[in-house]
């Protein structure tokens, strides 16, 4: 092996300084480890170790590549035990001033060619290196946790690193199997900026009382293929990581409304409910396992009503056809008739609008989402509105469910569950590319190597449209006369030119 930094040293030894410890010898090069605290990188070394013997143990690496990766794998007793190393990487605690000493005193004892590297996930590369000498030499490089099994690595140029500092890094990131990303030193770089929301539209989604957690997680795992539903990942994560970030980025961006934190979150951390690690969080955990509530049952309907569908049903014909086989009723004068169920199906507005503008009886009104063809779905969602009967929502229920499919009954919002977060996060990530945070290519491979989503976000709009999307969001700003759900320049025209979200600009 010809690493690109034959000499490098982690300073900072837990977890995140093992892991990355671990690539930087496994790629080839000899490696320092360092830690203020007495006793911390002789146990991460003999962890390393142990990791080592289980990949051997698995067939994962031969007996001779742990005994060099061994042999690579120094301990070192002082900071100036790193004077002749190429590239020293900071893996300490995410406070600006202990980033800033440490570098200061970094740049004293190493040469002036060494590359220094900061893996904050959240602070400022340029204001870490704001008071160096030499600047240029100091770059963002934003590892993930567990660094070996998560390939993505964010490197990040503050205001005054040089390209060439940023290429080696890239360079290097390959060397060990990793995909590397470009960001700009903006809040959040690339895969904490575009994961805001996911969580926090969920958050206030919830906070509305459209639905419970449970119920959301079902719904965003069933029809949009998330690994994980929001609050199981909140839970996994555990407030006490994820507030302060969604906190940090808000304030970071002034406020902007698109990342506005939730007082749920808040409330919960500031009573110790935070996630998984201590038993309770959004789910309560007996021996690690989510209590999962059990879903409402199906009603039993005696007899179903005929189906009126709205003539501005999104995929109407496709809805007409799934009534169908269903074996449903259906209605197709102009207006329905005293006793028919009646259907909309909005993109983004709520039931109760379009219940008033189409003039139809509220009370026998229901929602269906129908963003995402039904085939492509585990699960069909429907909404009430606040004037909805009972026997109409339980009939709506009971005749969507009938083949057996999943089915959710929510309350009525502007938009549905799933359209109001994979709306948002489509939007955000237009934002960053109207920015310049990062180019599209690299956003949607960084989200979905970083935050296991089922495709990139641009992906994502690309796969409902960006005339959907942009609908969503015109209609979401409608109901509620917010500015979070104001669309990106950057969205709005592609939507224009009806061109795909992840088509690279000349």
């Amino acid at each position: 092996m010809n690493p690109i930094f034959p000499r490098a040293a982690i300073v900072g030894a837990g977890a995140m300084g093992r892991g990355i410890a671990q690539m930087a010898a496994q790629a080839g090069s000899e490696v320092w480890l360092f830690d203020v605290q007495a006793g911390a990188a002789e146990t991460a070394r003999t962890a390393l170790e142990a990791t080592w013997k289980t990949l051997v143990g698995k067939g994962r690496m031969e007996a001779h590549q742990m005994e060099a990766c061994l042999s690579r794998l120094h301990v070192a007793s002082a900071l100036t035990d790193l004077s002749t190393c190429d590239l020293v990487i900071e893996a300490v605690v995410e406070r600006l001033d202990v980033k800033q000493k440490l570098f200061a005193e970094l740049e004293g004892i190493v040469g002036p060619d060494t590359v220094l590297a900061t893996n904050t996930s959240s602070l400022s590369v340029t204001a870490i290196a704001a008071g160096l000498q030499r600047p240029a030499q100091l770059a963002g490089y934003h590892f993930f946790n567990p660094v070996p099994l998560m390939k993505v690595v964010e490197v990040i140029a503050g205001l005054k690193t040089s390209a060439a500092v940023c290429q080696r890094l890239t360079d290097y990131t390959r060397q060990y199997g990793h995909t590397p990303v470009a960001a700009q030193d903006t809040p959040g770089f690339i895969v904490n900026h575009a994961g805001r929301g996911y969580g926090t539209e969920a958050l206030r989604v919830v906070g509305e009382r459209v639905a419970d957690f449970a119920t959301i997680d079902r719904i965003l795992k069933d029809q949009m293929g998330f690994k994980l539903g929001p609050f199981e990942l909140f839970d996994l994560t555990a407030l006490d990581v994820s507030h302060p970030v969604m906190t940090s980025i808000y304030h970071q961006y002034f406020e902007e409304p698109r990342y506005r934190p939730s007082v749920i979150t808040a409330q919960r951390m500031a009573g110790g409910v935070v996630g998984k690690k201590v038993g309770e969080g959004f789910y309560v955990y007996d021996k690690g396992v989510a209590q999962v509530p059990a879903e409402p049952a199906v009603p039993t309907v005696a007899e179903l009503p005929p189906v009126w569908v709205s003539p501005k049903a999104a995929r109407r014909a496709e809805l007409y056809q799934l009534l169908k086989n269903l074996g449903a009723r259906i209605e197709t004068a102009a207006a329905p008739s005293d006793s028919a169920l009646i259907l909309v199906a909005p993109l983004g507005m709520d039931v109760t609008t379009l219940a008033a503008v189409e003039r139809l009886d509220a009370t026998r009104t229901m929602g269906i989402d129908m963003m995402l063809e039904d085939a492509a779905t585990r699960r069909r969602v429907l909404a009430t509105n606040p004037a909805t009967r009972p026997d109409m929502r339980d009939a709506a229920h009971a005749l969507f469910a009938s083949d057996g499919k999943a089915v959710s009954v929510v309350r009525d919002s502007g938009g549905f569950v799933t359209q109001r977060v994979v709306a948002t996060i489509v939007n955000i990530a237009a934002d960053m590319c109207q920015q310049g945070v990062c180019s599209p290519a690299d956003l949607d491979v960084a989200v979905t190597l970083g935050l296991g989503y089922p495709l990139g976000p641009l992906a994502m709009g690309d796969r409902i449209g960006p005339t959907n999307v942009l609908e969503i969001l015109f209609n979401l700003q409608t109901v509620y006369g917010d500015p979070r759900y104001r669309p990106s320049p950057w969205l709005r025209r592609r939507g224009a030119l009806g061109l795909s979200l992840t088509h690279e600009e000349a």
